[in-house]
Formats: C-alpha cells, structure tokens, sequence
C-alpha cells in the first residue's frame, strides 16, 4: 500500500471481481468503516486499485492505518 497525492493505491491480484471485495473489506476492517463505505473507483480489473472511502478524510484515513504499523502509511 501507498500513498499518491491523495490516493491510496494497493495491489492485488485480480481474480473476477474477487480482489474488489478483498480490497474493500480489508480497507474497511482497518479504517474501523462499513464495507459499503468502500468502493474500487479505477482498477477494477486491474491490479492497482483507486478507492473512495465516504465518510473520512485524506488526513483520518492516513492517521488510521498509521495506527496498524509500519509499511502502511
């Protein structure tokens, strides 16, 4: 995982749709968010994935997943 400008980019594998879901519901689980507040905008059947989170800001997710360790920021 990384950070772009505002956009946080993760790889993953595509698997039919398979990895969407991964993507969001492991962002969801360490932002402490609903899956639903998790969409894949670009990369859908790509490897690298764009998501929107609704209901926190750039500065709040940064804060939460620096909260997990190190190599997520």
């Amino acid at each position: 995982m990384g950070w772009q400008d505002a956009t946080l980019r993760v790889t993953a594998a595509p698997v039919g749709g398979a990895a969407n879901t991964a993507v969001a519901r492991l962002l969801a689980r360490a932002l402490g968010v609903p899956p639903s507040s998790i969409s894949v905008v670009r990369g859908l059947q790509g490897r690298t994935k764009i998501v929107e989170v609704i209901g926190l800001g750039v500065a709040e997710i940064q804060r939460r997943l620096a909260m997990i360790g190190p190599g997520v920021s």
